[in-house]
């Protein structure tokens, strides 16, 4: 199938940018600025003091989420201010709690393995935060961030991306903005991007797609960026830090058991815990051990052998299509199970319980149509509460919420 890129914002045009004080942010607010674009920059107000000051040997001032929010910002208002573009703070603090904390603290306390940068980019960074912009009357043609992508669109109805079985429903009909990895796979973000909805993506773009970070770091340093000396950013919270956003509840410890039921250890409460973790599990051991399950039920922790982690496939659901549209048949593409995951092969289609298996049917409880993901070779530590992905030629086609692994 043929794709066109989405036009990028020209000379005129009045661009919202996004800007966390980074080094990718900051080069877009200027690479747009240069071509004569009416740039306004806007920063997200997450953080509700809430996490403790750590000492100087273990405070990460730059996370997503963290007291180091106020120097950013000031950061970020430095930097317009010296290049002469407006400047916004959007507070989205009520959202990020509902959406992004507390999912994530429910998700681990569940059992489940949760992916808060997902879901900050569906409900506060393309959601809340457009929706304060609004809120603020700013009118703008396009959005832009610093995010490494790239926003494409079929030259043929959406439905031709999943073979002539494809559903007929009239969604198919559409060509919405998909999102195509970036030329930099190192960096690429598609990933994170897949549950942001076309319509919103229509006035979407992602200026650095066909740039590589260290382009980037060299336009930066030739412009005189600060954000250039910058680390990079960690990821969400820092693990000094997680203790303090777990206290609002007491932890409830339980067996640590292996594969055969015999009991190992005591964990410390099951949302300290993550499919394929080695470390930090307080077992002795003549070989390596891994979380191989997390049973939230019965409150234990399960260990298994390296070789225990492979599952032949997954059932997903809660899943997000190009346009609402949903083939309602089997097809062909590659997946990736976690950002770090290679893309693999994989046969992609619609999931009905399996009556044979009567726990697992009983049991079984999705958000909205659940599809099963069945791998070419069978891939490690597959946890339930992660995202799969689905790419046919380097563009994103639907992605869901891993509801459980299939073992072999």
């Amino acid at each position: 199938m043929n794709y066109c890129d989405l036009d990028m914002p020209k000379a005129g045009d009045r661009v919202v940018v996004g800007l966390s004080g980074g080094v990718d942010s900051t080069s877009t607010a200027i690479m747009l600025k240069e071509k004569g674009c009416h740039v306004i920059g806007v920063t997200m107000a997450l953080y509700n003091n809430d996490l403790p000051v750590l000492p100087a040997s273990l405070a990460v001032h730059d996370s997503c989420y963290g007291p180091g929010e106020v120097e950013d910002i000031e950061e970020c208002r430095t930097f317009c201010k010296e290049n002469d573009i407006p400047y916004y703070v959007i507070d989205v603090k009520e959202a990020y709690q509902k959406q992004v904390l507390d999912y994530f603290k429910n998700e681990y306390r569940s059992g489940r393995t949760p992916n808060p940068c997902i879901r900050c980019n569906r409900f506060i960074k393309f959601g809340a935060l457009l929706a304060g912009i609004e809120n603020l009357g700013i009118e703008y043609d396009y959005f832009c961030t610093g995010h490494y992508a790239k926003l494409v669109r079929s030259e043929e109805a959406v439905k031709n991306l999943f073979g002539p079985q494809a559903s007929d429903d009239p969604k198919g009909e559409s060509k919405p903005p998909l999102i195509h990895v970036a030329m930099d796979l190192t960096k690429d973000q598609a990933y994170f991007l897949y549950r942001i909805p076309s319509k919103v993506l229509e006035k979407v773009r992602f200026p650095l797609s066909t740039m590589s970070k260290k382009e980037v770091f060299e336009f930066a340093r030739a412009h005189k960026l600060k954000a250039a000396e910058r680390e990079e950013s960690q990821d969400f919270i820092p693990e000094p830090y997680m203790d303090a956003l777990f206290a609002d509840k007491p932890s409830v410890p339980g067996d640590i058991i292996d594969l055969d039921g015999k009991v190992l250890g005591r964990h410390r409460g099951i949302e300290h815990y993550t499919i394929g973790q080695r470390r930090g599990l307080g077992v002795s051991s003549s070989e390596a051990l891994y979380v191989a399950e997390i049973d939230s039920k019965k409150n234990l922790i399960v260990l298994g052998k390296d070789s225990d982690l492979f599952c032949t496939g997954l059932i997903c659901d809660d899943i997000v299509w190009p346009g609402d549209y949903d083939p309602q048949t089997a097809f062909d593409a590659k997946v990736k199970i976690r950002l770090a995951s290679k893309p693999v092969d994989a046969r992609i289609e619609p999931y009905v319980s399996d009556t044979a298996h009567v726990d697992n049917a009983v049991n079984e409880i999705f958000q909205g149509k659940p599809y099963k993901v069945t791998f070419a070779q069978p891939q490690r530590a597959v946890a339930p509460g992660q995202s799969v992905v689905f790419y046919i030629d380097g563009v994103t086609v639907g992605g869901g919420i891993i509801n459980r692994a299939i073992k072999n």
